[in-house]
C-alpha cells in the first residue's frame, strides 16, 4: 500500500520531504506532481524502480527516462551541452521542457537510448520538486506518468493513490497539477528538432 503525502505547495514541510527523499533513497518508487504533470520517479540508479516504470507504463527499451534536476551545475554531469545549446536550454528553464542530449558517462547504460546514447534532462518550475531535488542531492530519474491506452496523464493526487496503490510507494500531492506532460525538444543533432508539444511554449525553438 501506497504512503500518501499531503505537501503545502508554497511551503513544503522539510519533515515530509526528508521523509520521501529517504524513502527514494531505500529504492522507493513516488508518483509526484510537477510544474506540467505527474511523473513517477526512482533513484537513479534503482534499476527495480526502472524496471517498476516500464512495467506500469508498458514501456520499450527505446524509451527515453529523465533525470529532473535541481539546476543546470546538476544537469552539466549528465549530459553533454555546447555552448549554442546551453543558451538555448538555459533561456528556458526552469520550466516545462525536457531536452534530449547526448549523456556523459554518469549515466547507466541501462537509461539511455539504445542506440542514440542519449537521456532526457529537464528542470523544473516547482517548489515541492525543488524543495525533493535539494534534499536528495541528485537527479530523480522520472517518467510522464501515462498510463497505457489512456491519451492524458493523471492529475489528481487522490486518484493516483487509488488506481497505483499497489504498485507505487508514495503518492505526493500538493494540490492542482497540469494535463499536459513536459515540451520534448532533441537537441541531440546539435539542431532543435521538436519530438513532443506539451506544456512548453515551442516559439523560440521553431
Amino acid at each position: 500500500m501506497a504512503k500518501y503525502f499531503d505537501v503545502h505547495p508554497e511551503n513544503p514541510q522539510p519533515r515530509t520531504i526528508g521523509s520521501i527523499a529517504d524513502s527514494i533513497r531505500s529504492g522507493g518508487l513516488v508518483a509526484y506532481p510537477t510544474d506540467s504533470c505527474y511523473a513517477l520517479g526512482c533513484k537513479m540508479g534503482n534499476r527495480e524502480g526502472v524496471d517498476r516504470i516500464r512495467s506500469i507504463r508498458q514501456l520499450d527499451d527505446k524509451h527515453h527516462f529523465t533525470l529532473v534536476c535541481e539546476n543546470f551545475a546538476q544537469l552539466g554531469q549528465f549530459v553533454i551541452v555546447d555552448n549554442d545549446v546551453f543558451r538555448a536550454i538555459k533561456a528556458s528553464t526552469p520550466g516545462s521542457y525536457t531536452f534530449i542530449l547526448p549523456a556523459t558517462k554518469e549515466v547507466p547504460r541501462q537509461l539511455q537510448h539504445p542506440k542514440k546514447k542519449t537521456v532526457g534532462v529537464r528542470i523544473p518550475d516547482h517548489v515541492v520538486v525543488q524543495s525533493l531535488l535539494a534534499e536528495l542531492g541528485e537527479p530523480l530519474l522520472s517518467s510522464t506518468l501515462l498510463l497505457p491506452d489512456e491519451s492524458e496523464p493523471m492529475t489528481q493526487g487522490w486518484e493516483i493513490k487509488d488506481r497505483l496503490d499497489h504498485v507505487v510507494d508514495m503518492v505526493v500531492d500538493s494540490g492542482d497539477c497540469g494535463t499536459l506532460p513536459t515540451t520534448v525538444i532533441d537537441f541531440s543533432s546539435g539542431e532543435a528538432e521538436i519530438v513532443r508539444r506539451g506544456a512548453g511554449d515551442t516559439t523560440r525553438f521553431e
